[in-house]
């Protein structure tokens, strides 16, 4: 995101800028950009369901978690990643971004659209997850989770804290026993996570997994880009280059 853009969403988040000339909020910043530059600011910030603006009523707001915006996506904050294997990325639940996620998607968890949140999956460990909408979960996907739940059922899939490590897996109670499973599905041959509810070991269940959001083939998407796109990523090119992919 764009420095301008980071200053312009803390100082909404700090105090009203409503009604205020592009010109007072770009002092406001402490540089020197010009109205036009604040506008266009403001404009991408809008786009990105980051802040709410209603010109009509002249407000300008920050958008916060769960709140529908002129695009009427939701937007879900990233508290970073979990593992699927074993329990070691640090759960720092400091939001890292937001996913911009439709209604229609979320579908019956739109009701607790301000409790959700999202998390980068790290691992192969759950890539045969056959209960979860939207399909396995697999390195790179994100997850939605609904962080209301710290009670699980058996069989749901659930976000865990193990000594402040987050990971997924599904939960299972082992009631004879005393302990709680938390066991892959993977085409690999992973065990599971067994805690007895007398070893001293720091644990919580943090959320239970509601869907997951597939990232696309690294493959699919060099296939499907433009030539164009392909170009920008390579620098300049020379105007014969340039004219001749314009009209292809």
């Amino acid at each position: 995101m764009h420095t301008t853009q980071q200053q312009l969403l803390k100082l909404a988040e700090q105090r009203k800028i409503d009604g205020l000339p592009l010109l007072k909020i770009s002092a406001l910043l402490g540089n020197k950009d010009n109205a036009q530059t604040i506008k266009h600011h403001l404009s991408q910030l809008s786009k990105k369901n980051l802040i709410r603006i209603d010109k009509a009523n002249k407000i300008i707001e920050r958008v916060k978690s769960g709140e529908k915006g002129e695009s009427n996506l939701i937007p879900i904050p990233i508290l970073g990643s979990a593992n699927c294997g074993e329990a070691m990325q640090f759960a720092i639940e400091r939001p890292e971004g937001h996913l911009q996620v439709s209604p229609t998607v979320l579908g019956n968890s739109l009701k607790k659209a301000k409790e959700l949140f999202a998390l980068r999956a790290i691992g192969p460990s759950m890539n045969r997850a056959q209960k979860v909408k939207g399909g396995t979960i697999d390195d790179g996907d994100y997850v939605i989770v609904d962080g209301t739940t710290s009670q699980p059922k058996n069989g749901e899939y659930v976000v865990s804290i193990i000594d402040g490590c987050a990971n997924i897996k599904r939960f299972h109670k082992d009631e004879a026993n005393q302990q709680i499973l938390l066991v892959s599905e993977s085409t690999e041959n992973i065990p599971p996570i067994c805690i007895h509810q007398d070893d001293f070991v720091d644990y919580r269940v943090n959320g239970k997994v509601l869907l997951v959001i597939k990232m696309p083939d690294d493959l699919d998407v060099a296939r499907n880009a433009s030539m164009r796109d392909i170009l920008d990523d390579l620098g300049p090119q020379s105007k014969e280059d340039y004219d001749y992919y314009e009209n292809v």
